[in-house]
């Protein structure tokens, strides 16, 4: 029995025999003791005073007294304030709890059921354009904490991981392996693929500061200040116009460029589930923009196949175009 429930019902006996009277359990108000005050739990003994007809600390006494008499295994002690009976619980209340819950592994949590809220939890999210790191180790043990969390209070618990593989940010590795990369896989360079194309988006930006560098001098020459100078040399530097068409030729389903996103992608995905299943924290399913063509590529409404049993519509619209990649965003999320 919980130390609370033992203590009510050791209040409605005491009220019995005091007082004469019957109380229902709702009458028994039990809170939290304040902390400039002795005890651990106070009883509000205000409803008492018609039955017993005293003042509050006389009934609140009265009622200590039987407590520490009657329910001596629960109550050590007691003091009392105005209408407020602060009980100290015995130190072998504490200790049974603790053995009660310490016998019981699943303690405090809730089955889940059919009729269970349905709860959606996304974590990791990584880009594929460089390794996991220690930023995605914290996100996971989060999520995958959080997730545990959530199901063990009765939810009914989906784990996803929507892994971000395409965008500026992947052209810049893959046109990096393209122009210095010499045909390098995860088996030639003994790496992890995820590493491996992390070296690449190192090397894109390490030419491509670079050339900002170049260009910069040449604009402050011709008269420009430092600032607009560094501006105009980000967006005119060749490495980058050359990403940027790499990503317009994704977007119009070049089968070329589309052939090395998947292949890159693959290595790199390679390298993130062996760092998941040596974390043991994979967030499942995963979703992956190549196996979902489609959306990219739609406007108006999807349904997504979850785990097999969950459907899910998602209403793409799209926002604008930004050098003819298209930008999308989730304008409502249903489930069904």
């Amino acid at each position: 029995m919980k130390i609370e429930n033992e203590i009510i019902s050791s209040v409605i006996a005491a009220v019995k025999e005091l007082y004469g009277q019957d109380v229902p359990e709702k009458m028994v108000a039990l809170q939290k003791t304040k902390s400039n005050f002795e005890g651990n739990l106070t009883l509000v003994v205000f409803p008492f005073l018609k039955m017993s007809k005293k003042k509050p600390e006389d009934t609140a006494q009265e009622i200590g007294e039987y407590l520490k008499k009657n329910c001596a295994n629960v109550i050590a002690d007691f003091n009392v304030v105005k209408g407020f009976l602060n009980l100290s619980i015995a130190p072998a209340a504490w200790v049974g709890l603790l053995n009660t819950i310490n016998a019981d592994p699943k303690f405090g949590e809730k089955p889940v059921t059919e009729n269970s809220p349905l709860v959606m939890i996304e974590y990791s999210s990584p880009n594929t354009n460089k390794p996991l790191h220690l930023g995605h180790v914290r996100n996971n043990l989060l999520g995958w904490s959080l997730a545990q969390i959530m199901e063990a209070n009765g939810n009914k618990v989906i784990k996803t991981n929507i892994v971000n593989d395409r965008g500026i940010h992947i052209c810049k590795s893959m046109l990096a392996w393209l122009k210095w990369g010499n045909g390098e896989t995860p088996e030639t360079s003994g790496k992890k693929g995820d590493h491996l194309i992390g070296d690449y988006y190192v090397a894109f930006d390490k030419h491509y500061r670079e050339e900002i560098a170049e260009l910069k001098a040449q604009y402050m020459k011709e008269g420009m200040d430092e600032e607009a100078a560094t501006e105009k040399a980000k967006v005119e530097a060749p490495l980058i116009k050359e990403a940027h068409e790499m990503l317009v030729k994704w977007e119009n389903n070049d089968p070329e460029v589309r052939a090395l996103w998947q292949k890159m992608n693959s290595w790199v995905y390679a390298g993130f589930d062996e760092t998941y299943k040596m974390m043991g924290s994979l967030p499942c399913p995963c979703s992956y923009n190549q196996h979902n063509v489609g959306i990219n590529q739609a406007v108006g409404d999807v349904e997504l196949l979850i785990q097999g049993f969950d459907v899910w519509k998602i209403h793409l619209q799209q926002l604008l175009m930004v050098g003819n990649e298209q930008i999308y965003f989730h304008r409502s999320v249903g489930y069904f």
